[in-house]
């Protein structure tokens, strides 16, 4: 297990034994212990025991647990609590924004043990009458549970290609001199997939289960179902190696661009090809490129397909977090990384002073900031680091400083971070406000969406994009794997309408910034080009761009 791992435990944990109404001392321990081991760079598993008791929050009682889940992957004390409850109370903590001690009133005061019966409860209206509850706090969760459903058995692109490079190497070594490719709906680098789709080039594909590389699959056709040991589902599609090309092409494009592909050409027989690329040379077409083959429109641009960024365009890292707010490294620690990485500047946003809840920069702190950015500018000739701030949009639109502090900043990023229970008139003029404020460089996260978590806002994608335009303002494409907001389908109008998109990390801690990649993935499926992304140009292009 890796310490992400370890620490969800000790979160969880603390969950379900809010659900009982424990110590709250010890149920915040845990919930410490769940931060602490976040930040932790050394992993666990390479630290002796003594060691991991010396780390802030830990202990002997609890050094001991994380021994536990290096050895057997679970902790007996969460076993206790999870035996002794309704699997279906436990899916509930899985709700986002409804806690341990909601679920315990309507568990308790209803007999509600499933999220089916408390969606049921809910159009019932059984909750309105419950201590801290009510018709709006109902309503609420309604579209909560619904959201919910509706993400089950669906993952992030990022956490199945982790499973898929950690599978390829065992699945080549098993079947040597096969051609083992992504197909389906992760070759098309979808920011939500529902399995890991495989095509290999051979129909004898026995060994991968007679190794036990993978559990034993139900066949049907060419296709074999199986799935992880933690139950992610595996598809692996067979064929002959003479139609790999053909049975990519079939299995990576989605239907409605299957269909229109077929309309566009006279050719119909795409069957006993080797090479994927064959397969548009014969419908007379120019290559697609697999994130593009979504649906028809891609075909109104076969004259002048765009030459899509590439994650080597890149120049700057936009968007990070520090130790001076809720960051894990240094911004000396955050400079060096990136530049150790290849990157040619950083941008230092932490959070302004009304995000208390992520020790946000009052200006005492901003000016202790700008001085160890200054030391530090002294120690390279070929990487800048730039002064920036993730400036909270307040409830008004404002930003979160006055004029004669916005103006120090090299450039500001700003975003929605608190009030997110808006329509989607509010959000958008909220939007607006802080979009036409002259300091106002980059917008940040623009729905505030976490993907399978949180739907986010509701905006009006038009007016927001027309008023960058209209403001010389770039969007943010959050490339977080749980944001990737702005949405990859809202990419193509930002375009026409000349906004420039930054592919921002949104960086926690040094590895964060290697989310820059999923960035990039997501903005190729909207067709983003280098041109009109913002930091693919140098510090001088990217403040040039911020001088307004």
């Amino acid at each position: 297990m890796n310490n992400k791992a370890i620490a969800e435990k000790f979160q969880a944990l603390a969950s379900i034994m809010e659900l009982y109404n424990e110590n709250p001392f010890k149920i915040r321990s845990y919930q410490n212990v769940y931060r602490q081991l976040r930040k932790q760079e050394r992993p666990l598993a390479e630290m002796p025991p003594d060691e991991i008791s010396q780390i802030k929050g830990v202990g002997k009682a609890t050094a001991e647990k994380i021994q536990e889940l290096l050895l057997k992957g679970e902790m007996q004390t969460f076993l206790k609590y999870a035996e002794k409850t309704p699997s279906g109370i436990i899916d509930m903590l899985g709700i986002k924004g409804f806690g341990p001690k909601k679920i315990r009133v309507v568990w308790k005061e209803l007999g509600v043990e499933s999220i089916g019966e408390l969606l049921y409860a809910c159009n019932e209206n059984r909750l309105v009458s419950l201590k801290g509850f009510g018709a709006k706090t109902q309503a609420d969760l309604i579209e909560k549970i619904k959201y919910f459903q509706l993400s089950e058995n669906k993952y992030h692109y990022a956490k199945l290609e982790k499973i898929y490079l950690a599978l390829l190497p065992k699945l080549q070594a098993v079947l040597p001199n096969t051609t083992i490719e992504l197909t389906g709906a992760m070759r098309r680098r979808c920011p939500i997939v529902e399995s890991v789709d495989i095509l290999i080039g051979t129909v004898d594909i026995d060994p991968i289960f007679d190794q036990n590389i993978l559990e034993q699959a139900t066949k049907k056709n060419n296709l074999y179902t199986t799935k992880t040991e933690a139950g992610i589902p595996i598809h692996l599609y067979t064929c002959n190696e003479n139609n790999f090309g053909s049975k990519q092409f079939m299995y990576t494009s989605e239907k409605p661009f299957l269909q229109a592909f077929l309309k566009q050409t006279e050719v119909k027989d795409f069957t006993n090809i080797s090479d994927e690329k064959t397969v548009f040379e014969k419908a007379n077409m120019p290559f697609i490129v697999p994130e593009l083959r979504e649906n028809e429109t891609i075909f109104e641009q076969l004259d002048q397909l765009p030459t899509l960024l590439e994650h080597a365009d890149i120049k700057g890292v936009i968007h990070t977090h520090t130790t001076f707010s809720d960051g894990i490294h240094s911004l000396e620690e955050m400079a060096k990384y990136a530049h150790s990485q290849g990157y040619e500047y950083i941008g230092i946003t932490d959070h302004s002073k009304s995000a208390f809840y992520a020790n946000g920069l009052k200006e005492d702190r901003l000016q202790e900031q700008w001085e160890i950015i200054d030391r530090l500018k002294t120690k390279w000739n070929d990487f800048k680091i730039l002064k920036g701030i993730e400036s909270d949009i307040l409830a008004d639109g404002s930003l979160d400083y006055d004029s004669d502090i916005l103006r120090q900043f090299d450039f500001i990023i700003a975003s929605i971070h608190s009030n997110l229970k808006m329509d989607e008139q509010k959000a958008t003029n909220r939007l607006i406000k802080a979009i036409e404020n002259p300091y106002t460089n980059i917008l940040g996260h623009p729905t505030g969406r976490l993907l399978l978590s949180r739907k986010g806002y509701p905006i009006d994608h038009q007016k927001v994009i027309e008023a960058c335009a209209a403001n010389r303002v770039a969007i943010e494409l959050n490339a977080n794997p749980y944001r990737l907001d702005l949405d990859w389908t809202w990419i193509p109008y930002a375009l026409e309408k000349g906004v420039k998109i930054s592919i921002n990390p949104d960086a926690h801690s040094k590895e964060g910034i290697h989310d820059i990649r999923y960035g990039v993935l997501a903005a190729r499926k909207g067709g983003l080009t280098q041109a009109m992304c913002l930091n693919t140009g140098n510090s001088q292009d990217f403040i040039d761009f911020c001088t307004k």
